[in-house]
């Protein structure tokens, strides 16, 4: 039975742990590695931001032995999470390899304007990151990419303790 509880109590922390470390990395990128995020970066730590405090309570309602369905529940949700980061970030690589066009928010489009002094004073103040460029690669794979796999990763981790056979 104690093997029981420590599994039901591991399996979500394992998941919290690993989707702490992913957002600590893109925070390490930005601000020691001075690569500011564009906006689709910012959309993909929104799956994380929503799955840690699911994951957090998953793993304090695992520890409870009496508890089972509940940690289970909130392990499926931040599974949800996840397939939604896995999704935006598919769609941001598809952006950065040319795939598919991206918002005109990131990806200079925003930024036409009827005259040159227009032009100039929309560039005012604007720090543009761009989401079709890629600023770190690894083997060919974007960050964006490397957070696709990490994503479907925790996805699949997270259908099996969610759906699997506990113990």
């Amino acid at each position: 039975m104690a093997k029981q509880a420590t599994n039901a109590v591991l399996k979500p922390a394992l998941l919290l742990v690993v989707s702490l470390v992913l957002l600590l990395a893109a925070y390490g990128f930005q601000y020691i590695g001075k690569m500011e995020p564009c906006e689709m970066c910012y959309w993909q730590r929104y799956a994380y931001y929503v799955a840690i405090p699911f994951l957090a309570m998953a793993v304090l309602l695992a520890a409870d032995t009496a508890q089972n369905i509940l940690p289970r529940f909130f392990i499926g949700l931040a599974t949800l999470a996840f397939m939604t980061g896995a999704g935006i970030a598919a769609y941001h690589v598809g952006v950065e390899y040319g795939w598919w066009a991206g918002p005109e928010s990131c990806t200079g489009g925003g930024l036409v304007a009827d005259t040159a002094e227009a032009f100039l004073e929309a560039l005012k103040g604007t720090n543009i990151v761009r989401c079709d460029e890629i600023p770190w690669s690894l083997f060919g794979i974007s960050m964006a990419g490397y957070n696709f796999l990490a994503s479907v990763v925790l996805s699949i981790a997270g259908a099996i303790f969610t759906f699997g056979k506990q113990g």
